[in-house]
C-alpha cells in the first residue's frame, strides 16, 4: 500500500555515493525555487545524506512558499525555508550568500499569452542570480527540449549537439542557461547546466499522465511515440553530486534513464496493471525530443530504479489513490506551446 510517508522515504534516502560525495562538498547549499515537483525532496535528500555522512551542512531553501505540505516537509526534517519572491531584486539580493547552490526557479505552464512573465522568469531573474551567486558553484536545472527533436533512430541529443529551441517557452530556458554561461565566462562562476529530461515522482510525471488517460478512458495521442524518463530519486541524487563538476567556462550535462520509451508499449503495460485497455489517437509519429545521458551514466552510474518497475509503482499509485501535483507534463507538445 503506498503512503505517501513511503514515496517521500524513497525519494529521500541517500545512497553511499551521494554521502561519499557530501563529505567532499565544501559548505552549505541553497536551493532557489526549492518549491516545486522536485525541490522539496531534493532538499530533504540533501539533509539526510549529510546526516549519514557525519558533516555539518546547512541546506537552504527558499521559495515563494505557496504550498504548504512542501514547506511541513522541509521543516521537519532540518531544511531551513526562507520565503522569498525571488523576482523581487530586494529580497533577492538579501538572501544569504552560500558556497553551493542550485538553481531551480523556473515558469512553463501559462506561457501562451503570458510570454512576458515566462522571459521574466526563465531569461531575466537569472541574470540577477547569476550575479549575486557569481562567488558560488551553482547548478542550473534546464530542460532537453532546448535541443531539436531527433528521428527515433539517432539515439538522442549528446551535449554537443547545438541547441535549437521550439517556441518561447525553450528559447527562454536557452536564454537561463547563457545568463550563467554570461556568469561563468565574466566572473569566474563555476556552473553545471542540468539538462533534465522527464523526473518521475509517482505524483505527477509521464507515467502518471498516461495512467491518468488510461483509468479516465482518454485517447493517448501517439504523434509524439518515445520518451525519455528518470526516476526523481535518481535526478536528485545527480543534481547534489554535481556540485562537485561545476566548472568556468560552464558544463553541461543531461540528465535522464537510458531508455528510448515507446508511448504505446508503456502505456499497454501501465494498463495491464491497471486493469483497463489504453485508447491511442492518430498514427505514430517517427521522431520525438530525445537525450543521449551517457556522460551522466560515466559520472555518476546508471539509475537505480529501472524502467518496468517505475511503471509497476505508477499503477500502484494511482490505484490506491495516491495524490497528483495537477502538474501534467505535457510530453505529447511539438510545437513548444505551453
Amino acid at each position: 500500500m503506498w503512503t505517501e510517508e513511503k514515496l517521500n522515504e524513497l525519494l529521500t534516502t541517500p545512497s553511499e555515493a551521494l554521502i561519499e560525495d557530501m563529505k567532499r562538498i565544501k559548505g552549505d547549499i541553497t536551493v532557489l525555487g526549492a518549491g516545486g515537483k522536485m525541490g522539496p525532496t531534493l532538499c530533504v535528500l540533501a539533509k539526510n545524506a549529510i546526516r549519514a555522512a557525519g558533516v555539518q551542512k546547512r541546506v537552504i531553501a527558499v521559495s515563494r512558499g505557496s504550498d504548504p505540505i512542501a514547506i511541513e516537509l522541509l521543516q521537519k526534517n532540518g531544511v531551513e525555508f526562507v520565503a522569498c519572491d525571488l523576482l523581487d531584486k530586494e529580497s533577492l539580493y538579501a538572501l544569504e550568500e552560500t558556497e553551493n547552490v542550485i538553481y531551480m526557479a523556473g515558469k512553463k505552464f501559462g506561457t501562451d499569452g503570458n510570454e512576458w512573465q515566462t522571459w521574466g522568469m526563465n531569461a531575466t531573474l537569472p541574470a540577477f542570480v547569476a550575479d549575486k551567486f557569481r562567488k558560488s558553484n551553482v547548478v542550473v536545472f534546464s530542460s532537453g527540449n532546448v535541443y531539436p527533436i531527433v528521428p527515433l533512430s539517432h539515439g538522442g541529443c549528446n551535449e554537443e549537439v547545438k541547441p535549437a529551441p521550439v517556441g518561447e517557452y525553450a528559447m527562454s530556458c536557452l536564454a537561463r542557461e547563457r545568463a550563467f554561461e554570461y556568469a561563468a565566462n565574466t566572473y569566474g562562476t563555476k556552473v553545471l547546466i542540468y539538462r533534465l529530461n522527464f523526473a518521475v515522482d509517482l505524483r505527477y510525471g509521464v507515467l502518471f499522465d498516461l495512467a491518468n488517460k488510461i483509468q479516465k478512458g482518454e485517447p493517448i495521442s501517439l504523434a509524439t511515440p518515445a520518451f525519455n524518463l528518470i526516476w526523481q530519486g535518481n535526478a536528485n541524487e545527480i543534481a547534489l553530486r554535481s556540485l562537485l563538476h561545476t566548472a568556468a567556462p560552464a558544463r553541461v550535462l543531461n540528465v535522464t534513464g537510458p531508455e528510448t520509451v515507446n508511448i504505446r508499449s508503456a502505456a499497454i503495460e501501465l494498463g495491464k496493471h491497471l486493469g483497463r485497455e489504453p485508447i491511442f489517437s492518430c498514427e505514430a509519429g517517427n521522431d520525438a525530443y530525445l537525450n543521449d545521458a551517457s556522460l551522466s551514466f560515466e559520472l555518476f552510474g546508471y539509475p537505480t530504479v529501472s524502467l518496468k518497475t517505475l511503471i509497476r509503482w505508477q499503477a500502484e499509485w494511482i490505484l490506491d489513490g495516491g495524490r497528483t501535483l495537477d502538474k501534467p507534463t505535457h510530453f505529447e507538445e511539438r510545437k513548444g506551446s505551453y
